[in-house]
């Protein structure tokens, strides 16, 4: 049967049957922000429920949650009160009915000093309603913070998914957009206002998307999206902090947002274990010094045993759904992915839901640390993103894109691109039966180019194809040995590296003048992989011409200038010190 095509649609009134037909939509009637391709459909798989890890209850304390906040605590301060369920949540006196959550929502007071030590986590909790005329449409932001008309439409349909299966429920997924910090300051009408500096240029949303029945609405369901936005790249944390304000949000309005600010306002300082207090949860987290940081269970500075669903390790991809099970259908070919990634080749990302692509593209961006990110990647990215034409288009994709997608279109617009990863179980599955119906490329791998350079771990895969048909807390288990696997391959893929790097750092005997001590030699491929002959590298190549060709491919990436530059600033300042000493 021939494809329907359509403009972007009404999420809520797109829902593709097993025959692939879709009912009629009202989205002709959407004023258009930006001129949209025509498409389809698939429908979504959203996560249902999120186990947060928590400690138990300790004791009930302090009353009103103004009085909790006193002031941030410092990173010299080794020890802490322990946290308490009460004494992070706001208290209503018995007699108040549960509000009603309004499209006008009216801000709350904030102190400035509190909303800047809120913002060096989170910047804002934007509020996303959806409107017949318009589509989705950003109602609120609290604590106040000026955004950009542009920013704020990305944000909008960020946060929506592009089509919906159930009419009751929730879901949680990630994005990735372009900050625009200076003009936002410019546009700005208080010039009092600035914005922080971005870190790396983007902004991350952390979105719990709700719809719900409501009597009152002409089309009889309300669609609603609380934002977490952030400058960091804490999928883990992030994702259970909007899980659990989600719904309170929905319960009890804009006084959990408050409250949720105050709690984000106490977080401590970077690269520090602590017990963060959270709407009524007391979450163990570590925190990384850098976006770059490898996060490891087994190095972890939490003074137990890594358990997850005690300890949250904030810059690694959330673990519910286990993450082997979106990489069912690929499982066998994920050593092909992680080279792709580490060589910087574009890989196109196919998902039911947004949920499903943002959790695989946190996962494949984590396997990068140590390596530092040189390539731009979107967990969620739709049609109406504000770099659409600039990372779609006709032109070989940037190198190192990773692209997350739910949207159809996107496979007859990207068929040039040289690999898509479609996430899911596969079709063969005992739990398919439950599975939705996809639209776009089955669940697998598909590239056009790549040949695998290294051996695959037989032992291992054996044991995680046997781990999916398991219970929830084996395949988590067996989702971190994966995990575990692919970093080690990571730091092992730079042992050859490092080795030579070693020889660069300039001996007292050749030091003929201050600045020639304070810099490592010239890097030298020549040298470089006389240095890999002779002395081999930890991966288990498939030939010694494999390896070769590897690392050559490796040095042309922009990761390896990044890499270069990083470890050249280390060792200058360990020379410096060591100078000066």
């Amino acid at each position: 049967m021939e494809e329907k095509e359509t403009e972007e649609q009404d999420i809520s009134m797109v829902y593709l049957n097993r025959s692939g037909s879709s009912t009629e939509t009202i989205a002709s009637r959407f004023p258009s922000r930006n001129p949209s391709p025509t498409q389809s459909h698939a429908p979504i798989d959203g996560i249902k429920s999120l186990q947060v890890p928590v400690s138990p209850i300790k004791s009930p304390s302090l009353s009103n949650v103004r009085d909790t906040h006193s002031g941030l605590r410092l990173p010299s301060q080794k020890s802490v009160a322990p946290l308490a369920r009460s004494r992070t949540l706001p208290h209503f006196p018995r007699s108040d009915k549960v509000r009603r959550v309004s499209s006008e929502l009216t801000t709350f007071e904030f102190e400035r000093d509190r909303a800047l030590r809120m913002s060096q986590w989170v910047l804002a909790f934007v509020i996303v309603n959806f409107d017949l005329e318009l589509g989705p449409v950003v109602c609120g932001v609290h604590p106040p913070f000026y955004l950009t008309p542009a920013e704020k439409e990305n944000i909008a349909f960020s946060s929506f998914p592009d089509s919906l299966q159930f009419e009751q429920g929730s879901q949680v997924h990630s994005f990735r957009i372009q900050d625009l910090g200076a003009s936002a300051t410019e546009d700005c009408l208080d010039r009092s206002y600035k914005r922080l500096e971005s870190i790396d240029g983007y902004l991350y949303g952390y979105s719990h998307f709700s719809q719900r029945r409501d009597s009152a609405s002409k089309r009889g369901y309300q669609q609603t999206s609380v934002v977490l936005l952030s400058r960091l790249q804490y999928p883990a944390l992030f994702t259970t902090l909007i899980m659990k304000l989600g719904p309170l949000f929905h319960t009890h309005g804009v006084a959990m947002l408050e409250t949720a600010c105050h709690n984000i306002a106490n977080c401590p300082s970077p690269g520090l274990t602590t017990e963060l207090g959270f709407l009524g949860s007391v979450l163990h987290v570590e925190l990384p010094m850098t976006a770059d940081t490898q996060q490891l269970t087994e190095t972890t500075s939490f003074c137990e045993k890594f358990d997850p669903a005690l300890h949250l390790l904030s810059s690694i991809a959330p673990l519910d759904p286990p993450p082997i099970s979106i990489f069912e259908a690929s499982l066998s070919h994920l050593w092909s992915i992680w080279e792709c990634l580490v060589l910087c080749e574009p890989i196109l990302v196919f998902g039911s839901s947004p949920a499903a692509t943002s959790q695989a593209v946190w996962w494949l961006r984590d396997l990068l640390r140590p390596i530092p990110l040189a390539n731009d990647f979107r967990p969620y990215f739709t049609i109406h993103d504000k770099d659409y034409s600039l990372l779609v288009n006709k032109l070989p994709p940037k190198a190192g894109l990773i692209l997350g997608v739910t949207n159809p279109f996107f496979q007859k617009s990207c068929t040039h691109w040289p690999h898509i990863l479609s996430v899911g179980r596969q079709a063969s599955s005992r739990h398919q039966g439950n599975a939705p119906v996809i639209v776009g490329p089955p669940p697998g791998w598909c590239t056009k180019t790549h040949r695998r350079y290294i051996s695959k771990d037989r032992q291992l895969l054996k044991a995680i194809e046997k781990a999916c048909q398991a219970s929830g807390r084996d395949m988590i288990q067996a989702s971190l040995d994966l995990r575990r696997h692919f970093c080690l391959r990571t730091n092992a893929m730079l042992v050859p590296l490092n080795r030579y790097l070693n020889t660069l750092i300039p001996s007292p005997t050749e030091c003929t003048t201050v600045s020639a001590c304070l810099r490592l030699k010239s890097f030298s491929s020549t040298d470089f992989f006389s240095s890999l002959k002779a002395n081999g590298s930890p991966l288990p190549f498939k030939s010694a011409a494999k390896r070769r060709e590897f690392y050559e491919r490796w040095l042309k990436t922009p990761a390896f200038g990044l890499w270069l530059a990083h470890q050249e600033e280390v060792v200058q300042k360990t020379l410096q010190d060591k100078w000066a000493g």
